[in-house]
C-alpha cells in the first residue's frame, strides 16, 4: 500500500477487498471481466467508503447517491464493492454468474439491490444518468448521480449527445468516470476508434474535466472531491486512466485481457499477489 496513510491506508485495504471478492468470483466461473475488475477497484473503493450518501440496509433510499454501470459487463466489479460494502451479503459471492443467481454476468437492476441500472447494451448509460440527474434536480434533492462508463463507449455516439444535454442542462449533480484502459473486444480502444485528445473534448463539450492515473488512491481522492467541490454550475468528469489486471501481475501482462479465461491453479496465484500487493 505504499506511503498512503490514515482515511487512504484504510481505503487502500477497501480496494484490496473489492479485487479479492472479484477474483473469488471469477473463480466461480473460471472466467469473465476479471481484469477490469482489478483496473477499477481503486476508483469504486473511493466512491463507495469515501464519496456516496447511501445506506447499505437501504438501497433504494430517496436520498442516496445512485451510482450507475453503464458498461454492464463490468458488473463483477460492482457487485465486489456492493459485497464489501454491506449492500448484497458476501454468502452470495459463490452464486455469481450461476441460475437464480442475483449476480448475473452482465448486470442487471431488476434482480441486483444497489444496481441502479440494467448494463449491457453499451453506450446508453450516459443518456440515463443525465435523465436521473435531470430528475433529482427537479425534484430539488442534494443526491448526485455518478456513472461509470468505458472507453470502448465513447465509439457511440449517444454518448456524445448526452454529454451536450448534460452541459446544457447545468447538471452539476452529474459526476461521470470514463475507465481509459485502452482495451475492448475488437482490440486497443484508441486503435479502435481515435478519442484522444478527450481532456480538450470534454472542456468544449462543457464539463468541468480532471484527468488522473486511476490506480492512484491518492489522486483518485484528490479528483473525487474536487468534482464534489467545485462551484461550476456544469456536469464534471474524470478521466481515469487504468491498468487491466491491476494488482495481478501475470494478468496485467496479457496483451488481450478484455474477457479471460484463468486456468484453475492460477487463481491462488491472483489472491496471492493481491495479498502480497496488500503487504508492500
Amino acid at each position: 500500500m505504499g506511503n498512503l496513510k490514515g482515511h487512504n491506508r484504510d481505503l487502500a485495504e477497501r480496494a484490496y477487498r473489492v479485487r479479492r471478492n472479484a477474483v473469488l468470483m471469477g473463480e466461480v466461473q473460471g472466467q469473465g471481466y476479471i481484469a477490469q475488475a482489478l483496473d477499477i477497484a481503486d476508483v469504486l473503493a473511493v466512491a463507495y467508503f469515501h464519496a456516496m450518501t447511501y445506506r447499505p440496509e437501504d438501497p433504494e433510499w430517496e436520498g442516496r447517491d445512485r451510482f450507475l454501470l453503464s458498461n454492464g459487463h463490468y458488473a463483477i466489479a460492482l457487485y465486489a464493492a456492493l459485497i464489501e460494502a454491506g449492500i448484497i451479503p458476501a454468502e452470495e459471492l459463490d452464486s455469481y454468474g450461476s441460475d437464480e443467481s442475483r449476480l448475473p454476468m452482465s448486470g442487471m437492476a431488476s434482480y441486483t439491490p444497489g444496481m441502479e441500472m440494467s448494463g449491457g447494451s453499451l453506450g446508453v448509460g450516459m443518456s440515463i444518468a443525465v435523465g436521473m440527474a435531470l430528475g433529482l434536480k427537479r425534484k430539488k434533492s442534494n443526491a448526485r448521480v455518478y456513472i461509470l462508463f468505458s472507453d470502448g463507449e465513447l465509439d457511440e455516439g449517444a454518448v456524445w449527445e448526452a454529454l451536450m444535454s448534460a452541459a446544457h442542462y447545468k447538471l452539476d449533480n452529474l459526476i461521470a468516470i470514463v475507465d481509459v484502459n485502452n482495451q475492448q473486444a475488437d482490440g486497443p480502444s484508441t486503435q479502435v476508434m481515435a478519442f484522444e485528445p478527450l481532456v480538450q473534448k470534454m472542456e468544449a463539450f462543457g464539463w468541468f474535466t480532471q484527468r488522473i492515473d486511476g490506480n492512484d488512491l491518492d489522486a483518485v481522492v484528490g479528483a473525487f472531491d474536487t468534482a464534489k467541490d467545485n462551484a461550476e454550475a456544469k456536469p464534471r468528469i474524470i478521466i481515469a486512466d487504468t491498468l487491466m489486471g491491476k494488482g495481478v501481475p501475470f494478468l496485467e501482462a496479457r496483451e488481450k485481457n478484455h474477457f479471460i479465461r484463468v486456468d484453475p491453479h492460477e487463481w491462488q496465484l491472483a489472491l496471492a499477489a493481491l495479498e502480497e500487493g496488500r503487504q508492500s
